[in-house]
C-alpha cells in the first residue's frame, strides 16, 4: 500500500534542485512488557522528530513491546494491549511519517498467528506493514516458535521515493555471516529489482565481542548491491541476559557515514540524500565490553526495580573486576562489598579487599567466619569420622559465605551478585549454594584472561584494583597455600578449549590438533564442561557477551553419553 499522493512533507531543496528528506533514527531503551513505558519513549521521540523538522522517525525492531517478549506473545490479553498502544502511537503522527516495530495478529490465520512486524504510519493513519521474512530460530533466538513469515519485502513510496523496510535478520543472510542457519530467501536480491533510494533495517540485534564489526559488514553488503544508503535501527539495553548495544548505523556503497554511540540511548538525523565521505569507526573491545557489562547491570537492577548489591570481596580479582563494574553501574553508594576470611584467608587478600572498597568508595564489612565454620566441623565430626578432609570442608566455607549475603540481601534488600567467571562455570570450579549463589552473574559470560583485560582497563587512569590482585597467582584460598593451578590447567589451555568448543563447536581432536595440546587433556576439559551442566542449571542469570553464553542460547542435556 503507498501513502497518498499529497505530501505533507516539510522537505527543503538541495542545490541541485533534489528534494531532501530528514530522518531521525530513535536508538531507545525499550522494557519487555512495559507498554505503557515504551509508548511513552516511542511518542517522545516522536515529538522529538516535530520538534527537529525532520520527514520520518525510525524506532528499532519490537520497540513498543521490547525484545524478546517470549510467551507474553502467546497471552491474547497481551497482544489486545499492544494493538491499543500503537492506535495511541499512531495519534501522535501528525504531519509525520513514523516507522516502529511491534508483534502483530495474522489477518488470516496461519500456522503462527504472529507477526514481527514494522508499522507503516503518516499523518495519523498505519498505511502499511513491513513483515519480518527470515525469523532466526537458533541461539537466543526463537521466532519460529511465534511468528509466520512475511511474503514480501515491502516498498513505501514516501514523498515519491521508494524505501524499502526490513526487519534485523532480513539483512543477514545476504551479508554470508550467519553461522547456524541458511534461508531459501535473500531479501536483498528481491529487493534490487524494485531499485529503493533507501533501505532501513529495524533491528534488535544483542551484543557480543565482535557484534560490530558483523552488522557493519552486511549493511555494507546490501548497500552495495542496491547501490543505495542503509540505515539500521538498534535496540539499545540489557533485558535478562541478553544486551543491546545500539551502535545504529547510516552507510553508503562507500562506507560508514554515520553512527550513533554504543551502549547509550542516542538519535542520529539523517539527510537524504546527502554527499559526505565516510568515517573511520575505531573501537576498543575491551572497552566496550566493560561498557556492556555496566548496563547490562545496570539495567538488570533498574527494570527489576532493585538499587542496592552486595558481593563477597575475597580479594582476588574475579570479585574486584564485578565490585568495580557494579559501583559504575549503580554507583558506590548502592554498593556493599563483604570480606568473611577464614583459617586460610592470607592478610594480603583481606588488606586488598579493603583497599578496593576504599578505591571505589563502597561501602564495607569484614565478618569473619570462623566460628561458623568450626561449628559446622564440630557439628560433622562424628558423622565424617575416619574421614580426611577434602573438597567438603572447602565447600562448607564457600556455602557460610554464601548464607551470609543472601542474609544481607534479605534483611537490607540487597541483590547479590555473583562473581564466578566463564572459565570457572565452564569446569564445576565453583560451589553450588555458595560463591554461585545471586541474583546477577556479572561475568559468568567473560573468560579469566578477559576478567585480567578488563582489570588492567579499570586501571588504565590510576590504580583502583591493587596490584597485587591482579599480579598474584588466583586462589579459592579454601586450603593452606591453595592455587587454581593446582586443580586447574593453565587459564590460556582452559580458555583456548572453551572457545574452541563452546562458541566454535569444533571437536576435541580439531582442538588438540590445531593448539597442539594432548587429547586426553582436551577431552577431560570438554568432559568437566559437560559434567558440570547440571550445575549451571542451577546458577543465576548470565549477562551474555559471547557468541555463546552458558546462559539463554545453550541447551544441552544433564544426563548424556556422548563420546568425546
Amino acid at each position: 500500500m503507498e501513502c497518498q499522493e499529497k505530501a505533507l512533507f516539510s522537505m527543503t531543496l538541495a542545490v541541485d534542485d533534489t528534494p531532501i528528506m530528514r530522518l531521525l533514527v530513535a536508538q531507545i531503551n525499550p522494557t519487555i512488557g512495559d507498554l505503557a513505558g515504551n509508548t511513552q519513549r516511542i511518542i517522545e521521540g516522536i515529538d522529538r522528530g516535530k520538534s527537529q523538522q525532520v520527514d520520518l522517525v525510525i524506532f528499532p525492531e519490537m520497540a513498543l513491546s521490547g525484545y524478546p517478549p517470549e510467551d507474553f506473545l502467546l497471552l491474547p490479553h497481551f497482544m489486545e494491549a499492544i494493538a491499543e498502544r500503537l492506535e495511541e502511537i499512531v495519534r501522535a503522527t501528525a504531519n509525520l511519517a513514523v516507522i516502529v516495530g511491534l508483534p502483530r495478529h495474522h489477518p488470516h490465520q496461519r500456522e503462527k498467528a504472529l507477526y514481527n512486524s514494522a508499522a507503516l504510519i503518516h499523518n495519523q493513519h498505519v498505511v502499511d506493514f513491513a513483515d519480518k521474512i527470515l525469523l532466526p530460530t537458533y541461539d537466543v533466538f526463537d521466532e519460529r516458535r511465534y511468528f509466520a513469515s512475511g511474503d514480501e519485502v515491502k516498498i513505501w513510496r514516501l514523498h515519491g521515493r521508494k524505501i524499502a523496510v526490513t526487519i534485523c535478520e532480513d539483512l543477514w543472510q545476504h551479508g554470508g555471516c550467519l553461522r547456524f542457519a541458511s534461508y531459501c530467501r535473500d531479501p536483498i536480491v528481491e529487493l534490487r529489482a524494485k531499485k529503493p533510494c533507501c533501505l532501513i533495517n529495524l533491528s534488535a540485534s544483542p551484543y557480543s565481542l565482535h557484534k560490530f564489526g558483523a552488522r557493519l559488514n552486511i549493511c555494507l553488503n546490501a548497500a552495495r548491491s542496491l547501490e543505495c544508503p542503509v540505515i539500521l535501527c538498534n535496540q539499545v539495553g540489557g533485558n535478562d541476559s541478553l544486551i543491546f548495544d545500539g551502535y545504529s548505523l547510516h552507510v553508503s556503497p562507500t562506507g560508514l557515514l554515520q553512527c550513533c554511540h554504543g551502549f547509550q540511548e542516542e538519535e542520529m538525523v539523517i539527510h537524504l540524500p546527502e554527499a559526505r565521505p565516510p568515517i573511520p569507526m575505531e573501537r576498543n573491545v575491551i572497552r566496550d565490553l566493560s561498557r556492556a557489562l555496566v548496563l547490562g547491570l545496570r539495567d538488570y537492577f533498574r527494570k527489576l526495580g532493585f538499587k542496592k548489591a552486595c558481593l563477597g570481596l575475597s580479594g582476588g580479582i574475579d570479585s574486584a573486576v564485578v565490585a568495580s563494574l557494579a559501583a559504575e553501574a549503580l554507583g558506590p553508594s548502592q554498593v556493599l562489598g563483604v570480606s568473611m576470611p577464614s583459617r586460610y584467608s592470607s592478610p594480603e587478600s583481606t588488606r586488598d579487599a579493603a583497599a578496593l572498597a576504599q578505591n571505589l568508595g563502597i561501602d564495607y564489612r569484614e565478618i569473619s567466619i570462623e566460628p561458623v565454620f568450626e561449628s559446622y566441623l564440630h557439628t560433622l565430626d562424628s558423622p565424617f569420622a575416619g574421614r580426611p578432609s577434602d573438597v567438603t570442608e572447602e565447600n562448607l566455607q564457600a556455602r557460610i559465605r554464601g548464607m551470609l549475603l543472601m542474609a544481607f540481601s534479605n534483611k537490607f534488600g540487597y541483590l547479590v551478585l555473583s562473581t564466578g567467571n566463564k572459565s570457572e562455570l565452564a569446569l564445576g570450579y565453583s560451589t553450588l549454594y555458595g560463591d554461585m549463589c545471586g541474583g546477577l552473574a556479572v561475568i559468568g559470560d567473560v573468560t579469566k584472561r578477559e576478567v585480567y583485560a578488563l582489570a588492567q582497563w579499570i586501571n588504565r587512569r590510576e590504580e583502583v584494583i591493587p596490584k597485587y590482585t591482579i599480579q598474584r597467582p588466583p586462589s579459592a584460598e579454601l586450603r593452606p597455600n591453595q592455587k587454581d593451578c593446582d586443580a586447574l590447567p593453565d587459564y590460556e589451555v582452559i580458555d583456548h578449549v572453551l572457545q574452541a568448543y563452546v562458541e566454535d563447536h569444533r571437536s576435541p581432536h580439531w582442538i588438540a590438533d590445531h593448539f597442539q595440546y594432548p587429547l586426553p587433556l582436551v577431552q577431560d576439559l570438554v568432559k568437566r564442561i559437560h559434567l558440570n551442566e547440571y550445575k549451571r542449571r542451577q546458577a543465576p542469570p548470565v549477562l551474555r557477551v559471547s557468541e555463546k553464553a552458558f546462559s539463554i542460547g545453550r541447551r544441552f542435556p544433564i544426563v548424556q553419553r556422548w563420546i568425546l
